[in-house]
């Protein structure tokens, strides 16, 4: 009998999940996230399961991590400063694919070299240009991008590059662009890098104090990371690749819906405390990306479920909207700590702020919200300006009106929470449960007071946002249950794209099909439902997905362990890896393997798929093996392209994938 430990370290609450033998959950805790220090919240969850359960931390033998860390920090926009060396492209290039957008300001090299599209060299490396600019930015940044053009077809150049920034910083991380996608198309590897250098920082910490937690209580067994595709790798392997860790914990929950219902095809929705995830379950199992993980609104080369990511939660920021005669909220994406729940950390200060806002005559756009910063964040890099907001938090928490002098001051704020390094303060969905009477777990009463700031507020028109804190409680419920519907059916509307285009999200808010959710009866009867069964996950699920359901008209499933699905899904996973090369034809009679180790050619193409295959068979069993897989089944894959011209087949190319699969390592209990 095999006791085998789940936990997820989402944006809001750590969850973990004692299993036996894959078979049957015998205890299940929540804990808050600490994201000062991501150990404690594991230790508190992992520490309830085991009292609840009565095991022992040497009677565990496997434990799997999934989380939502790295999915919310591209939502929000945080991470590490990075810096890209970006060789043989054009400057047009950083435009393409949210390139610019992704690197926000940090340091970036255009540096020659780069191969052909045949994997020849074009022109040699610039390493003078590029030592010059890694001794300029050593010390001011976390990580390093390089992706250099056509590094599938040989990554020379990247490798070359990776170590001489890796000789002159003394290990730094270096992400290079070929390790993370054996595609074409540098512009979005350079992105896929870019990302993956940001998270490194972050992810590393997340796995560090979760394998100090679970050795503190006795748990020596091998600690797993889902992957995006629901896939099980080894620490080891997320510490250098964290950019596949995202979508891990949607991922996880959707392996840990078919666990819990095992329903065949489906919705499956999941809120969190920082997004909404939803997929499409046919068949029993998570589609994959064609197109790579889109998070965050930037599309990488990263293989995960096909999720839709929307920043709505429990805990989403909730935004007056002033605009226009009736005004209203919007919620999301950004997360926000609730008012509710700092107020258990730093009672005074938060009561006396609400206090004093209540007392004055007239609302404050910065009514209710407050900042605090996260202990131990990455703070290299900062201007001027931020250092000196940063400052001001070192005690402890402020109200933004006691912290922010003028608009310059608003602009570093932003930054420092785009960084991770401060976070924001006010009014959620869960302050909004918390005064209707649908969550009792932190201050009630701050959340009343936060909630009255805010309903005095005016809006377009000049008139009162709400009447008070129920009224205005009632309306942020009622806009998340929309948003959740809309993103539901733009899900929908995306699936069925053959009968609608590209237009999911317009048809979704589109007035027919509103009036159709509403069941209009008149000369025109409308009527809008899902014909499939929708499951809801999440800690919160129970809360608002009852009324989502009845207003989508389908079957709303909410199982009795929902709220700890993606821990159980971390537990039930497979170790998986894959590997992918290319062959191409240079000339007649010629065939090229494309190569870690560089392009060979040959002279028939037997001899080049079989030089291929093998090469990848043994890097995806080795990878596999490294994770600790056991049984290990090996399955390969080819994608050939040819060309019909005057009455006969040329080969064009082809796309050979290896892919390993095995048993996660299960220690013998001692």
């Amino acid at each position: 009998m095999a006791i085998l430990l789940g936990v997820d370290t989402g944006g809001t609450y750590t969850d973990a999940v004692l299993m036996r033998d894959e078979v049957e959950v015998i205890a299940s805790a929540k804990a808050l996230t600490t994201r000062h220090d991501l150990s404690e919240g594991i230790g508190q969850a992992v520490r309830s399961v085991m009292q609840q359960a009565g095991i022992y931390g040497d009677q565990i033998g496997m434990a799997a991590l999934s989380t939502t860390l790295a999915t919310n920090a591209l939502v929000e926009g945080q991470g590490g400063r990075i810096a890209l060396v970006y060789i043989g492209f054009r400057d047009g290039d950083l435009a393409k694919h949210g390139l610019s957008d992704a690197l926000r300001g940090d340091p970036a090299l255009m540096l020659e070299g780069g191969h052909s599209h045949a994997g020849t060299q074009r022109v040699p490396l610039d390493e003078t240009t590029l030592r010059q600019f890694v001794a300029a930015q050593a010390d001011g940044v976390s990580g390093w991008a390089v992706a250099a053009q056509f590094a599938t077809r040989n990554p020379a150049h990247e490798l070359q590059a990776a170590q001489i920034i890796r000789e002159m910083t003394g290990g730094a991380p270096v992400t290079c662009s070929h390790e993370l996608s054996a595609r074409l198309n540098g512009p979005k590897r350079a992105l896929t890098a870019v990302l993956n250098a940001r998270l490194i920082g972050m992810i590393d910490r997340l796995i560090g104090r979760a394998a100090d937690s679970l050795v503190s209580l006795g748990i020596a067994a091998p600690l797993m990371v889902v992957r995006g595709d629901g896939a099980l790798m080894s620490a080891e392997q997320a510490r250098i690749k964290p950019i596949e860790t995202i979508l891990s914990g949607p991922a996880a929950s959707l392996v840990g819906a078919r666990w819990l219902t095992g329903i065949d095809t489906g919705l499956v929705s999941d809120i969190g405390g920082t997004t909404t995830d939803i997929a499409v379950l046919r068949d029993g199992r998570p589609a994959i990306d064609p197109q790579g993980a889109r998070v965050g609104g930037f599309r990488t080369m990263v293989e995960a479920v096909a999720m839709r990511t929307t920043g709505l939660g429990g805990d989403s920021e909730t935004h007056v909207r002033s605009d226009g005669l009736e005004g209203g909220i919007l919620l999301g994406p950004r997360r926000a700590v609730p008012v509710s729940l700092l107020a258990q950390d730093d009672a005074q200060l938060v009561h006396d702020t609400l206090d004093a806002q209540l007392r004055a005559s007239t609302p404050h756009e910065l009514d209710a919200r407050f900042a605090r910063r996260v202990t131990g964040a990455d703070t290299a890099g900062l201007a001027q300006r931020e250092s000196a907001l940063l400052k001001k938090l070192e005690t402890g928490a402020l109200p933004l009106q006691a912290l922010l002098r003028n608009r310059m001051d608003h602009g570093a704020l932003n930054k420092l929470v785009g960084r991770g390094i401060v976070q924001l303060c006010a009014v959620t969905p869960s302050d909004a449960a918390h005064v209707a009477g649908l969550a009792d777990a932190w201050d009630a009463s701050a959340a009343r007071k936060a909630l009255d700031l805010v309903a005095r507020k005016r809006t377009g028109n000049g008139e009162r946002l709400a009447a008070g804190a129920d009224a205005l409680a009632a309306m942020i419920i009622a806009q998340l249950r929309a948003q959740t519907v809309d993103a539901l059916l733009e899900t929908a509307f995306a699936e069925d794209g053959a009968a609608f285009g590209d237009s999911a999200e317009r048809y979704a808010t589109h007035v027919l099909t509103q009036r159709g959710l509403d069941r209009h009866a008149g000369l025109l009867r409308l009527s809008v439902t899902l014909d499939v069964p929708v499951v809801g996950l999440g800690a919160s699920a129970m809360t608002y997905y009852p009324a989502v359901g009845a207003r989508l008209g389908c079957d709303m499933l909410l199982p009795e362990h929902g709220g700890v699905a993606n821990a159980i899904g971390a537990v039930v996973g497979r170790i998986i890896t894959r590997r992918s090369a290319t062959i191409t034809a240079p000339a007649e009679g010629r065939f090229r393997a494309h190569l870690e180790t560089g392009p060979e050619d040959f002279a028939a193409s037997d001899a080049a798929f079989a030089r291929v295959e093998a090469a990848l068979t043994n890097a995806a069993r080795t990878e596999a093996t490294e994770a600790g897989a056991a049984d290990i089944d090996l399955r390969v894959s080819r994608d050939i392209r040819n060309a019909h011209t005057e009455g006969r087949d040329i080969f064009v190319e082809a796309t050979i994938t290896v892919e390993a699969s095995g048993r996660a390592p299960v220690a013998d209990p001692t």
